[in-house]
């Protein structure tokens, strides 16, 4: 019973973690708008590109906690370094302003983001 308890709990980290990491995708859309319109835009989406890598790296932390020590799939851990790796590529092409494929790339990890959230 205790360790049905603590299965759900990690799951459950699992699941938050994927929603903070769509919510600061979404988010990161947002400041891109702000970047052509606002003069604070460039700074913000500064952040929120750390802040979103971050929230990429918690969730490969979660995926691992829910597989190794509580059973899961190990499904999860490959997700999370397919989008860990995709921040990554995103974080190199936004430094080095190749909007033609770092936004088209942030679509598509908004839409995988979203689509792991819905799995769970």
């Amino acid at each position: 019973m205790a360790t049905e308890a603590t299965t759900q709990h990690r799951f459950s980290f699992l699941q938050l973690a994927i929603t903070l990491q769509t919510l600061t995708i979404f988010l990161q859309a947002i400041s891109a708008g702000l970047l052509l319109t606002a003069s604070y835009g460039a700074t913000l989406h500064s952040v929120g590109a750390r802040v979103m890598y971050g929230a990429s790296m918690l969730y490969v932390l979660a995926a691992v906690l829910a597989w190794k020590p509580g059973g899961g799939s190990p499904r999860h851990v490959w997700q999370a370094s397919g989008f860990l790796a995709l921040a990554s590529i995103q974080v190199v092409l936004g430094i080095a302003h190749v909007p033609s494929v770092h936004l088209p790339l942030g679509v598509l990890m908004f839409g995988l983001s979203v689509l792991a959230l819905a799995r769970r």
